[in-house]
Formats: C-alpha cells, structure tokens, sequence
C-alpha cells in the first residue's frame, strides 16, 4: 500500500493544470504559447508518475496495489475508492504516453482556440486515468461517461466540415447504451448493498440476473470497443475528428470497452459471460473479416485506418471470452499494441495530410523520394498492424489464435485470415502512397525533428513490446488466469 496517494496524483494533476490555465491569460500569440507549454509539462510531469507507478508495482502481489478509500456518498454505499493492478498499469502508462504526444501533434496545426484545446486533452488524460484506476462501479461510471464531454468537443469544434454531424453520431451512440450501464450498476448495487467492485466480484448472482445484468452492460461496452453491428460511428468520428483527436481515440478510447468487460462482464457475470461466447464470437469473427473487406475498399485513408481498429479489436473481444489465460494475455497485449500502432498510423496521416491537406490515397505517391525517413516509420507501423514478428502486433494476435484454437479451429482460422487480410489493405495501402507514381506538386519535405520526436517513443515501445514482452506477461498474467479461472469454472458449472 502505498504511503502518498499516487494515483490520486495522477487523476488530479491534469485538473491542477485546467485550473492553471483559467486562472490566467485567455488570448493573443503569447498567451497561447503559454498554453501549449503549461499543458505539454503538466502531461510530461503525469508521464513521470505514471512510470514510477509502473517502477513501484510489484507484480507478485495478489489483488490491487496503491489503493486510496475515502467515504464519498456513505448512505448510498459509494467511496471514493481507487486501485491498480497490472492491468490497470499498462493502459495508464499508453494514457500518460499518448497524451503529451497528442499536444507535440497539433503545437502548429490548432491555432484556433488554443486554451480551450488545451483544457479538452487535459480534462481527457484525468478523466481516462479515472477510468483505469476506479475501484467503486458509480465512479467508473463518472469516469467512463464523461470522457463524451471533451471529446465531443475536440470533433465538433477542431474537427472537419461534417464534425457537427460525427460529433453528434459519436455521442448518441454511446449514450444509448450508457442509460442501460447505469441500471445495470443500480441492479448490482442492490444486490451487494454496495457499488464497492470489490464486493461486486464477489457477490453471488443468480444466472437468470447475470444474464439481463451482462447484456445491459454489453450494450454500452459493445458501442465503445466498437463491436460489428455497432461500429458505424467509428469512420466519421475519425474522418471529421482532428489528428490528435483521432490518436486519443483510437490509441484509448476504444480501450475502454474492452476493460469493462475485464472488469465488469468476465469477473462479476462469468456465468453469463460463458453463456453468451458463442455470440461474441460470432460478432467478433464478422468484425474480422467484413470490416477488413471494407478497408480494403477504401480511397480515404483515415477511413481505412479506422475500418483496421474494428478488425483488430475484433481480436480483442475473440481473445477476451475464451477461458484460457494464454487469449485473455493475448488480447491485454493486442489492446496495448493496437494503442500505440493505430495512434501511430493517425500521426502517419496527419503529417502528410498537414503538407497537402488531403486523405485521399490517390492524392499521394512517390514519398519514399522526398521523405525517406517518413517512408521507414511508416513502414514499421504498417508491418506492426499486420502482425509482423519482433513487433508488438505479432504477439497479442498470435497468442490470441493459439488460446482459441483448442476452443475452436473455425474461429481461430477466422482471426489468422484477419491477420492476412490486415496485411492486403496495410500493404496496399503503403505501396500506393510510398511508392506509387509521384502526384502532381512540389515535393513534400520530410519528417521535421518534432514530428520525429513524436514518433520515436512510439516506434520504440513497437518494436521493444515486440522483442521483449516479459515485461507486460509479468503485469497482466496473474488478473488473466484469475479471469480464465472464473470463466471456465462458470462453463464447468462450478460457480455463477
């Protein structure tokens, strides 16, 4: 346990910095600069907490570490109650990375309300923390339901000209299933007498409640990750949203759906969860390999990108619900994976698209001559997104076939062909705008050193994840064999 309150930090030193910057100038080039360096250090500085946090965590305890209670609404049974494990860990660290990289992305191309931005990607980065770090189900659900606000407003504001439209569709969506998490909660917290997700777990729960309780909840997670039929949304928030915003959505936002299932549907409802497989496979398996058709249909490149992020989080929820340590690590990898290569795919985009101010593939071509060090991180985030061994792409994917393959050849077969499929349309997609026929126009210039500073830790933690994985298994073996356990005792009927 931990003697200061470091997760609390983590929360709250973003809103510290919010309140910095009500508090001062509100125009005029100077005071945007300001800005821009108070929101970049107070990212850096949450950076740093999040890596001592990761440095303190000892990964052969059992259960949640650096836990903070405080009585929030006692009468109602809710506390502020906070906790990691190594889980939790992992997607603080891909928060608190992302972030800071998000805000060096738009230093030149937000020059518009900068403050307001500003506060936006701050009031994100504590909002998300908050999600990974909620040990209470009501303050998850503040969390998990406010990050709508910011980002709604990164797309409808900064965004393209249909961003009204994708802003309102990205809401809407997600809200409609947020109305049925909430009764899901109060029907959990009615049960237990308390939202503790301690005790939630922990609570026995009749299978004919867990089944209404899980699709309710599956309604609001389904939308987040975003599940096929659900998806629809996805293309036009990226498309419209600004590169920044598309980096935060794609590299965490999408996330969230996948951790509530860890941390709602798996451990609280495991008799529903291994009741309801088969339809999430079925709905992962379409994922796969429709939304992969559909990307290789594509002429606009953030939307090919964003049709990629359904396939591969299709992975995720086929890795998700097998009982089987070795998929459930597989898909814990492959959402950490897919954070860092998709948000690195967005910047690969919006750096061109800052030169040209097209996403059109025909648009470009040739760039291998004028940017060659763009062509090299391309193509490593290319080769990462379809699955290429020593990239941190090939390790969640494959441990996800090998631990669904003894639960179903089919289904395996079905995630081994998204992965062949990934490497059409990425392949395609690289050939056509790095050594295609060279388009009409001046050249462009290549890579300048902040665009290169933004991409390096990226390609870095690609290529280490990678390499050297030991270090995620560490974190995320132990809640992965407890989840496993859960599920495959709830398939043998030995618990509810």
């Amino acid at each position: 346990m931990s003697t200061w309150p470091i997760l609390s930090l983590l929360v709250f030193l973003p809103v510290a910095g919010i309140a910095f910057l009500a508090l001062t100038g509100r125009s005029g080039a100077e005071n945007d600069r300001n800005a821009r360096d108070v929101t970049l250090w107070t990212s850096l500085a949450n950076l740093a907490l999040a890596v001592v946090l990761a440095a303190r965590f000892d990964p052969g305890k059992d259960g949640f570490q650096f836990v903070e209670h405080a009585a929030w609404l006692p009468e109602l049974g809710v506390a502020y109650h906070v906790g990691v494990d190594g889980i939790s860990v992992l997607f603080i660290l891909l928060t608190a990375l992302l972030v800071p990289i998000c805000i060096v992305a738009s230093w030149t191309t937000v020059v518009e309300r900068v403050r307001s931005w500003m506060v936006a990607f701050l009031a994100m980065e504590a909002l998300m923390i908050g999600v990974f770090v909620a040990r209470d189900a009501l303050l998850f659900y503040v969390f998990f339901e406010a990050i709508l606000i910011p980002m709604f407003l990164i797309i409808g504001i900064w965004g393209g000209e249909r961003r009204v439209h994708a802003a309102f569709k990205f809401v809407l969506y997600t809200l409609a299933g947020s109305v049925l998490f909430l009764i899901a909660i109060l029907t959990l917290a009615s049960l237990a007498g308390s939202t503790d997700m301690d005790r939630l777990e922990h609570t026995p729960i009749a299978v004919d409640a867990q089944r209404w309780i899980w699709i309710a909840m599956f309604a609001s997670f389904a939308v987040k990750v975003p599940m096929w039929p659900l998806h629809t949304w996805l293309p036009d928030a990226h498309v419209q949203a600004p590169t920044a915003g598309s980096v935060i959505l794609a590299g965490v936002l999408l996330k969230l759906g996948g951790y509530g299932f860890l941390r709602f549907s798996l451990p609280m409802l495991p008799a529903a969860s291994a009741e309801f497989m088969p339809l999430v496979y079925v709905l992962s398996a379409v994922a796969i390999l429709y939304t992969s058709l559909v990307a290789l249909m594509q002429r606009d490149m953030k939307r090919l990108i964003a049709y990629s992020s359904v396939a591969h989080m299709g992975v995720v929820t086929l890795g998700l619900f097998t009982a089987s340590a070795r998929a459930i690590s597989g898909a814990i990898v492959q959402m950490l994976s897919h954070g860092l290569v998709s948000a690195a795919l967005f910047l690969v985009v919006g750096v061109v698209y800052d030169r040209r101010h097209s996403r059109e593939i025909a648009d470009y071509g040739g760039l291998v001559h004028s940017m060659p060090r763009y062509a090299v991180l391309f193509m490593l985030f290319a080769l990462a997104a379809v699955g290429l061994p020593a990239t941190s792409g090939f390790v969640g994917e494959f441990l996800v076939i090998v631990g669904v393959f003894p639960v179903s050849a089919v289904f395996a077969a079905c995630a081994a062909a998204g992965m062949v499929l990934s490497a059409a349309y990425m392949l395609w997609l690289y050939r056509r705008v790095v050594f295609g026929g060279v388009p009409a126009g001046p050249p462009l210039p290549d890579l300048d050193r902040r665009e290169t500073g933004m991409f390096l830790p990226l390609a870095i933690l690609v290529l280490w994840l990678g390499i050297q994985p030991d270090f995620v298994f560490r974190l995320v073996e132990g809640p992965s064999a407890e989840l496993a356990a859960r599920l495959l005792a709830a398939q043998t009927g030995g618990g509810v």
